[in-house]
């Protein structure tokens, strides 16, 4: 495997994209050529949020009418209909709300894996770690450990953004800095969680931070091994405070060079995700043949990138999954949380 720097990452994004493409979809035919996909549902459980983040159009402050704080029964009848769906994975997450503490989330999870105990719970990013830490007075290790127990089994990879504090500074001011990302992944991986990783590109960040975030990644895997899944995020900028910066969302081309840079850099990871959501169905289809290896799930509900103007459906049904890869002549797996494969689709 390379050993790789930010400076031979930066110089990949200047090459040519349909070369990067074929390299980066010669690693996926190496594994197979699969492409896998999870059950699963999109929770957000509430949208009340104290960062403010310039980068989102999600959040609501205390008080707007639009602001919510979903209940245990909320949560749990949403899981319930999940689970007559199909899904084996719940991926929960929200925003940072002073109003719920480290208990809220214990009760619905251990009473998810009491009624459901074979779907996994993957939730609660970094960054809501982070914050559940300082709002308890408690150690990231601690907060984790107790969530662990509760039912917790896996994270997102949300709250990355990109690792370089000099653009977070513009786009995520008041979240945690880069290293205490990187530092609870790596708390949460020797704590035997398995998590994703994801990268939000497209805004003010160029091809060198691009290239500083793939690194630190690469880096922390090689040390860990627990990350399962990276997940290239592209920002809409529609509904943000940064939108008159931004302008106009990433072209085609400079998504499909992201995605192929980031499978031949993480090789260490074992998928690069197509994020439909964001994507949409054509290009995630493309991007298929790009580098990316899975297109995440059916979801079910979906709220974040919705805000943001994303105009995508907010369920991929699994007939239609089946379809977008075997009309590119790939194999479509049916995979759980840890890629664990679950059945395949000749």
């Amino acid at each position: 495997m390379a050993e790789w720097t930010p400076k031979k990452i930066e110089e990949l994004f200047e090459q040519d994209f349909h070369e990067l493409g074929e390299c980066a979809d010669s690693i996926n035919r190496e594994n197979g050529n699969i492409v896998t996909f999870v059950v699963n549902r999109h929770i957000n459980y509430t949208n009340i949020c104290v960062a403010r983040c310039p980068l989102c159009a999600f959040y609501r402050d205390v008080g707007s009418s639009e602001a919510y704080i979903m209940s245990t029964r909320a949560v749990l009848d949403r899981v319930a209909d999940a689970v007559k769906m199909g899904a084996t994975e719940l991926h929960i997450v929200g925003a940072l709300n002073p109003e719920l503490h480290l208990e809220y989330f214990e009760k619905i999870f251990g009473l998810i894996k009491r009624k459901f105990p074979h779907v996994t719970i993957k939730a609660l990013t970094a960054t809501e770690i982070h914050f559940l830490s300082q709002r308890e007075g408690l150690s990231a290790e601690e907060v984790l450990l107790r969530l662990k127990d509760a039912g917790l089994q896996a994270m997102p990879g949300g709250g990355a953004e990109i690792l370089d504090d000099e653009i977070r500074e513009v786009i995520c001011p008041n979240k945690l800095k880069a290293e205490d990302w990187l530092r609870i992944m790596e708390t949460a991986h020797n704590l035997g969680l398995k998590s994703n990783a994801t990268m939000l590109f497209g805004h003010i960040e160029k091809p060198k931070h691009r290239a500083i975030h793939l690194y630190k990644l690469w880096q922390l895997q090689e040390k860990t091994g627990g990350f399962v899944s990276f997940i290239p995020l592209l920002f809409y900028p529609e509904n943000t405070k940064l939108e008159t910066l931004v302008g106009e969302k990433a072209n085609p081309v400079d998504i499909l060079k992201t995605i192929a840079v980031s499978r031949i850099v993480l090789r260490n990871f074992k998928s690069i995700r197509a994020y439909w959501i964001s994507l949409g169905e054509k290009l995630a289809q493309v991007a298929l043949n790009y580098g990316a290896n899975d297109l995440d799930g059916t979801i079910m509900e979906e709220r974040v990138t919705h805000a943001a103007g994303a105009k995508t459906p907010v369920m991929l049904p699994i007939n239609k999954i089946l379809r977008l890869v075997k009309d590119i002549n790939k194999i479509p797996v049916e995979r759980d949380t840890f890629y664990t494969i679950l059945r395949g689709y000749p």
